[in-house]
């Protein structure tokens, strides 16, 4: 019974339920989130281990690179069962579509952000770089 409070407790966020829009879409590094959502790397990173914690993502390391994605296959079917009414929710609604159209144009910084927030490498690179 627990886990499933806890579950249901990291779904009754908006920023968490914005980042499961934009993993729905395609995997995310958390630079990627703080960009769309427009908020520090530090939220970003508890955003999503708050979802990883709770059983709906996959964590895939790339050097000092985190990279995030649904663990469809890693859940059990009452979590896919979940997470699948979810983004059937999520249909029409302008924030989750406007996200999704921002995710389009972000930056993946990639390797180059280690020792830096990746705001601080994106405020360092040209506009048209």
């Amino acid at each position: 019974m627990r886990d499933m409070i806890k579950v249901y407790k990291a779904l009754s966020d908006e920023s968490r339920l914005r980042v499961l829009n934009l993993l729905f879409e395609r995997e995310c590094c958390v630079c990627e989130v703080e960009q769309v959502l427009e908020i520090s790397q530090s939220k970003a990173s508890r955003i999503l281990g708050t979802l990883y914690d709770v059983g709906f993502l996959n964590l895939r390391k790339e050097g000092l690179w985190s990279l995030y994605s649904i663990d469809w296959e890693g859940m059990g079917d009452h979590l896919r069962g979940i997470l699948e009414a979810v983004r059937r929710g999520f249909t029409g609604n302008q924030q989750m579509d406007a996200d999704r159209e921002r995710l389009k144009t972000t930056v993946r910084i990639g390797p180059g952000c280690a020792g830096k927030t990746c705001s601080e490498v994106l405020e360092s690179k040209p506009v048209n770089a």
